[in-house]
């Protein structure tokens, strides 16, 4: 599957970037996220690099055959409507119970222009105790990687302005649909 999916992205003028960090659990953002293709991509890219990895995904994609499909991928269906279901205290508790667990989040939550991120990647890795990677998709240089950067979860304030002043170079597939957390916001929202 490897040389398969390093080939398909070759193909498609795609350039592999980064090694994933030595770690065995992490919460990786994958950013921007603007179009579908984000998740063949990306999915080509783990498959390439070898990645063991999960995401989280609306539970309404989950339905009969594709939800076999999904969870064969490492996809967690996330029912975002239920407000009785603390999905970061349950995320969390799968992260510290497995021996290996790097969950791949979308912090913006939809593909849909986000004038403020969703703060649950934060929380689930602070809980977790585990970093925060950073992945990309650039379809302005045709890239697609992990960065050499490792985010600390446990501070806040330094970790959104690292991962803004990463993202801001990043070429979304549609750039319109995409705008970075800003800082002061990320602090005094609601939690998500």
């Amino acid at each position: 599957m490897k040389i398969i999916s390093r080939n398909i992205l070759k193909i498609f003028g795609w350039k592999l970037v980064g090694e994933f960090p030595e770690i065995k659990k992490s919460v990786v953002l994958l950013a921007p996220h603007t179009s579908n293709w984000d998740f063949i991509i990306g999915r080509l890219y783990l498959h390439a690099k070898g990645i063991n990895n999960n995401t989280l995904m609306k539970k309404e994609a989950f339905f009969f055959p594709l939800s076999i499909i999904l969870k064969f991928l490492g996809a967690i269906p996330v029912d975002r409507k239920n407000k009785k279901v603390n999905v970061v205290t349950q995320i969390s508790t799968q992260i510290k119970n497995s021996n290996e667990m790097n969950l791949f989040i979308a912090p913006e939550g939809t593909r849909k222009r986000a004038s403020r991120w969703k703060k649950g990647f934060f929380y689930i890795a602070k809980e977790s105790n585990v970093p925060i990677v950073l992945s990309f998709i650039d379809y302005k240089k045709k890239e697609v990687g992990i960065a050499a950067n490792i985010i600390d979860s446990q501070e806040m304030n330094k970790s959104i302005s690292e991962i803004n002043s990463f993202y801001k170079n990043i070429g979304a597939k549609y750039p319109e649909n995409f705008e970075l957390e800003k800082i002061q916001d990320f602090f005094t929202q609601k939690t998500d």
